[in-house]
């Protein structure tokens, strides 16, 4: 595995200052868009949800888009086998299969891969991301992410924390708590209090995501976290407070494999030759499941990203 790429981008590594904080309250959608210079894409990672995201995306095109704020909404579909294009398609969004972008680079499956090839497939200045399994989804999530990339140059990089119903706090998941944070408290110390380092809700300014490397699978989150906090800078990062979310809670069977990724991508940031491009996670009842550990090359190094 080759060391990720953030050597070309400006500032000295590991800076640890302040996270900077937020609120999506502190956001007001007309006053953003009235104000705003930068061009901002939407880009929604999807693989059979066609039970939440059409939802999902028509909130955001009613408030955000026809609002002035968004200019490019987009579904990225990871080969889903259900609606999960139509409906995305019908409640106003562009739907782009992940497969059909890049293919030398793979088509297989893998979140960090569809958020990757959605660099390739927008327009933005500005890009957030959020899942597409939100089961109480709102515009403001988006707003709340986007309000301090547009308003101070600064900023870099917006990550959202948020509490789940039922629980009292900010922390992470299962895999936060017992993978993620132990190991940034370990390595990256500056980082163990981001309050969800894995979520999916984060935003960020393509002049600097551009020039990353994604992992692939599940550890897209936390490495891209880390390689932007060792190339800019933890102040140029802001949380945001999203305030409620609720998902889909995956059975403990099914964390196996991400909490395999997450751990890859944090150690290969220690050093990259403790890790390979993949691995077999072993189970006692003889199931397995292959996980890959690779990553993909900054965007700027693609040809047909830089002849655009």
């Amino acid at each position: 595995m080759t060391a990720p790429s953030s050597s070309t981008l400006p500032g000295p590594p590991f800076l640890a200052g302040p996270l900077r904080q937020a609120s999506h309250r502190d956001f007001d959608v007309a006053r953003l868009a009235a104000t705003r210079t930068d061009r901002v894409t939407v880009a929604i990672p999807a693989r059979n949800e066609d039970g939440t995201v059409g939802d999902i995306v028509a909130a955001l095109h009613r408030d955000l888009v026809v609002g002035g704020l968004v200019d490019e909404l987009i579904v990225m579909d990871d080969h889903s086998t259900d609606n999960t294009a139509r409906e995305a398609e019908a409640a106003g969004a562009t739907v782009v299969a992940s497969s059909s972008l890049l293919p030398e680079f793979g088509s297989g499956h893998g979140k960090g891969e569809v958020l990757w090839k959605s660099l390739f497939a927008s327009t933005g200045d500005v890009i957030v991301w959020c899942d597409a399994d939100i089961t109480d989804f709102s515009s403001h999530f988006v707003t709340g992410l986007l309000g301090p990339l547009l308003s101070n140059t600064d900023v870099q990089f917006t990550k959202g924390h948020y509490r789940r119903p039922g629980e009292n706090g900010t922390g992470g998941g299962r895999v936060t708590e017992l993978v993620a944070r132990p190991l940034l408290s370990m390595f990256f110390p500056h980082l163990a209090l981001v309050a969800q380092p894995l979520s999916g809700e984060f935003g960020g300014r393509r002049s600097v995501l551009e020039r990353l490397s994604f992992v692939r699978g599940y550890g897209v989150d936390v490495g891209l976290l880390i390689d932007i906090a060792a190339a800019m800078g933890t102040e140029s990062i802001t949380q945001v407070d999203l305030d409620v979310r609720t998902h889909r809670n995956r059975p403990l069977s099914e964390l196996g494999p991400q909490a395999a990724a997450v751990a890859a991508a944090i150690l290969a940031r220690v050093d990259p030759r403790l890790i390979g491009e993949r691995m077999t996670l072993e189970r006692p009842d003889l199931s397995v499941a292959e996980v890959d550990l690779g990553e993909l090359p900054p965007m700027l190094k693609v040809d047909d990203y830089s002849a655009r």
